[in-house]
C-alpha cells in the first residue's frame, strides 16, 4: 500500500494519459453526481455531500472530502459497459439482390473509470455473468470492460440508503479493480491488485503507507460496514419470495408502484432490453438498435393478443423476484448489490428493504428447481444469416408454411428448436422449426403482427435473415420405448412436426405415437394431407377434434382434453404438449389423471421471447430464461410457476 498526497491527484490524471486513456469520472452535472468525461482533478466533485432518502437526492456543499462526501448517484459502470442505445448490426441488398448482414462492434479504445464503489464492481461482475457468461457471448460488453482500467474508491462514510454490508458487496473493494483509493484528511492510501494498475502507480510520487495508515484502513471499513443506512436479509429470499407469489403485500405497494422504470434505469445490475429496426427510404440499408427496458413496462410482457404481466403488482412482482430471487439460481448471487439507487430514484420512495422484510412474513415456502448449467460462448450469436424463401405453402387463412434455403446452412437443428426470422427494418421473432434440416428449414407461422404479417406475405425468392437455431429440443431419447401422447392446440402442432415425423420413422424405437389435435375450424387444420398420409403409418394413431364445425363435418367437436382417455393415454405412457397456456393446464391435469407423471411429461413454453440468447429478460420464468433453459421443460420443473396468473 502507497500514500499519496492530495495535491498529487493531478498527477493520476497524467499517468492515465501517459498511457493514452481518457478518463471518465464523478462530476456534478445537472444537480447530481454523474460519471462523465472529465480532464482533472479540477472536475471532481470535492467539496460536494448528498443526502439520500426514499424518494430524495439532493446536493449541497459541506466539507472539503473529493469522495467521502457522498456515496453513489444514478450513473454505474453499466452506461460505460453496456449503452442505452447501441447498433448490433447492419443489413443492406446487395447488387445482386441478397441480403447481407454485418455485425456492428466497438472500438472502445483505452479508457479509466475513476471513482467506482464497491458495489458497482459487484454490480459489473453480476452483469457480467449474465452478459457473458451463458450459452451466448455479448462481445460488445467485453470489449469495453476490457479495455477500461477501473481506478476505485472505498466507501468510509456510508450513506442513509446504502446495505452494502448485508449484501456482502462493500463497502471495501475486493474485486475488478486495477487501482483502489481510500481517502483520508491528509491524501490517499492507495493499492494496486493487478499488473495494470501497478505500471499507473510506478508513474506517482507516492511513498509506502506507515503500519498505522494501514491499520486505519481496516478500522475505518469495519466502521463503515457498522454504520450502514439499511440492512437486508438474503439467506434464503428466493425460496420465501416464490412460496409468497400470493402475498397481500404485492398489492399494496402496487398501489403505490407508478410502474415508471426509475428503479430499472439506475439499477446497475438490470439488463433488460428492446430493440428497434431503422431502415433507409428505399428499404435497401436497415439495422438493429439495442435499447434499455423496464420489465415494469406493459410492452415488456406483451404477446399478440395481451400481456401476460397486465397489472403493476404482476410487474412488481416479477422484478423483485427475479432481483433477489430467481437471479440467485440463474447467476450464483443476488441480482442486489445494496447500493440504495432504487430507494432514493424511485418517485414514491419505494424502499427494497422494507418489502423484503415485509414479504417475509407470512406462510410459503418454494423449492426452487435449479436452471440447467450452460457452457460459456466466446462469441456472440447476435447477427442473422443471409436465405431466400424457396417455398409458400398456405396453410389456412392466416398460417403460411415458409420453406427456406439458408445461405451455409445451420448446426443443430432438432425438433423442439427454434430460429430468430428477421426482414431488415421490419423486425424478427422467434418461430419454432416445423421441419428441414440445416441447409432447409420450414416455419409455420401465424400472422398477427407486423414482423409475422410480413413474413406470412413473402414469395419465392424472396431474402430473410436467420439466426439459431437456440433452445432446447424434445427428449426424444427419453421418451424412446415408451408409448407418447403428443397433444397440440392450433398452431402449437408446429413445435411437434419434427418430432412427429423422426417418431414415424423410428418405429422400433416409437411403436405406438397417439396426437391428439385440436383445431378451431376443419379450415384451420394444419398439414391436412401429411396427417392423413399419417394415418395410414401403422405406429401413428390421430385423435382429431375441432371448436366449432358445419354440419358437415364427421368427426370430434369440442376441446381437445376430451380425446384424452384410456384409448389415447395408453398405460406407461409419455407425453408432450404444446398449445396455449390454458390448454396445456387442462392436459396436464387430465393427464394426470390417466396416470402420466409430471417429469414425463414435456411442455414447450413459447412465451414472449424476443432476443433469443436471455440478453433481452422478456422470457424470464422464475429461474429461468425460456429462451436459453427451454422452451421444452419437463412439468416438474415449472409446475411451482404454471398457470400462476401475472407470471
Amino acid at each position: 500500500m502507497q500514500f499519496l498526497e492530495r495535491a498529487a491527484l493531478d498527477a493520476l490524471f497524467d499517468a492515465l494519459r501517459a498511457e493514452g486513456r481518457a478518463v471518465l469520472g464523478p462530476t456534478v452535472v445537472d444537480g447530481a453526481i454523474r460519471l462523465a468525461p472529465i480532464d482533472g482533478a479540477q472536475d471532481l466533485p470535492a467539496g460536494w455531500t448528498d443526502a439520500q432518502g426514499p424518494g430524495h437526492y439532493r446536493l449541497r456543499r459541506g466539507g472539503d472530502a473529493t469522495f467521502d462526501g457522498y456515496v453513489v448517484g444514478p450513473d454505474s459502470l453499466k452506461q460505460v459497459f453496456f449503452p442505452s442505445k447501441e447498433t448490433l448490426y447492419r443489413a443492406e441488398r446487395r447488387a445482386d439482390g441478397k441480403l447481407g448482414f454485418s455485425p456492428v462492434l466497438p472500438d472502445p479504445g483505452a479508457s479509466a473509470v475513476l471513482g467506482v464503489r464497491a458495489c458497482d464492481l459487484a454490480a459489473a461482475r453480476i452483469q457480467r455473468a449474465a452478459l457473458e457468461g451463458g450459452p451466448y457471448a455479448e462481445p460488445r460488453h467485453r470489449a469495453r470492460r476490457e479495455a477500461a482500467l477501473i481506478v476505485a474508491v472505498n466507501c468510509t462514510r456510508p450513506g442513509a440508503l446504502c446495505f452494502c454490508a448485508s449484501t456482502e458487496t462493500g463497502p471495501r473493494v475486493t474485486e475488478g479493480a486495477d487501482l483502489v483509493l481510500t481517502e483520508r484528511p491528509d491524501g490517499f492510501l492507495v493499492e494496486a491488485p493487478t499488473q495494470a494498475g501497478r505500471a499507473v502507480l510506478a508513474r506517482l510520487d507516492t511513498r509506502p503507507a506507515a503500519a498505522d495508515e494501514v491499520a486505519w484502513v481496516d478500522d475505518a471499513m469495519r466502521e463503515a460496514a457498522a454504520n450502514m443506512g439499511r440492512e437486508v436479509d438474503l439467506d434464503g429470499l428466493p425460496e420465501q419470495l416464490f412460496g409468497r407469489l400470493d402475498h397481500a403485500r404485492w398489492k399494496i405497494v402496487a398501489e403505490r408502484c407508478l410502474a415508471c422504470g426509475n428503479c430499472t434505469s439506475v439499477c446497475p445490475t438490470c439488463f433488460c432490453s428492446t430493440s428497434e429496426h431503422p431502415s433507409s427510404i428505399d428499404g435497401d440499408e436497415a439495422s438493429r438498435v439495442r435499447l434499455w427496458d423496464s420489465c415494469f413496462t406493459e410492452e415488456h410482457a406483451y404477446i399478440h393478443g395481451g400481456g401476460f404481466r397486465p397489472r403493476t403488482e404482476d410487474r412488481y412482482r416479477q422484478w423483485l423476484t427475479h432481483k433477489v430471487g430467481a437471479w440467485v439460481a440463474q447467476f450464483g448471487t443476488s441480482g442486489c448489490v445494496g447500493c440504495g439507487r432504487c430507494i432514493a430514484w424511485c418517485p414514491v420512495g419505494i424502499d427494497l428493504t422494507e418489502e423484503i422484510a415485509a414479504l417475509r412474513q407470512g406462510e410459503g415456502i418454494a423449492a426452487l428447481p435449479a436452471p440447467p448449467a450452460h457452457a460459456c460462448a466466446t462469441d456472440e450469436d447476435l447477427v442473422p444469416r443471409a436465405a431466400t424463401v424457396t417455398r409458400v405453402e398456405r396453410e389456412s387463412d392466416d398460417v403460411v408454411t415458409l420453406h427456406v434455403a439458408v445461405d451455409e446452412g445451420l448446426q443443430g437443428v432438432l425438433p423442439g428448436r427454434f430460429c430468430q426470422v428477421s426482414l431488415p427494418g421490419i423486425g424478427e421473432v422467434p418461430i419454432s422449426i416445423s421441419g428441414g434440416d440445416g441447409a432447409l428449414l420450414e416455419h409455420t407461422i401465424r400472422a398477427v403482427g407486423r414482423a409475422t404479417d410480413a413474413l406470412c406475405a413473402l414469395s419465392p425468392g424472396d431474402a430473410v435473415g436467420i439466426r439459431g437455431p437456440y433452445g432446447r429440443a424434445w427428449p426424444l431419447e427419453a421418451l424412446a420405448g415408451r408409448p407418447v401422447v403428443v397433444v397440440a392446440g392450433g398452431i402449437g402442432l408446429a413445435p411437434l412436426r419434427g418430432a412427429l415425423r423422426s417418431m414415424i420413422a423410428r418405429p422400433d424405437e416409437f411403436p405406438e405415437v397417439h396426437l391428439c389435435y385440436g383445431a378451431r375450424s376443419p379450415a384451420d387444420v394444419l398439414y391436412a394431407k401429411e396427417l392423413l398420409g399419417w394415418m395410414e403409418v401403422p405406429t401413428m394413431h390421430l385423435h382429431l377434434t375441432v371448436d366449432h364445425a358445419s354440419p358437415a363435418w364427421l368427426g370430434h367437436v369440442g376441446v381437445v382434453t376430451r380425446l384424452l382417455d384410456a384409448r389415447s393415454v395408453p398405460a406407461g405412457a409419455s407425453a408432450m404438449i404444446c398449445g396455449p397456456e390454458i390448454m396445456m393446464r387442462f392436459t396436464v391435469e387430465r393427464l394426470a389423471q390417466l396416470g402420466v407423471p409430471d417429469e414425463r411429461t414435456w411442455v414447450t413454453m413459447e412465451r414472449n421471447m424476443q432476443c433469443a440468447t436471455g440478453f433481452c429478460g422478456r422470457c424470464q420464468y422464475g429461474p429461468y430464461f425460456v429462451c436459453k433453459d427451454g422452451p421444452v421443460f419437463s412439468f416438474d420443473q415449472i409446475r411451482f410457476l404454471f398457470g400462476e396468473e401475472g407470471y
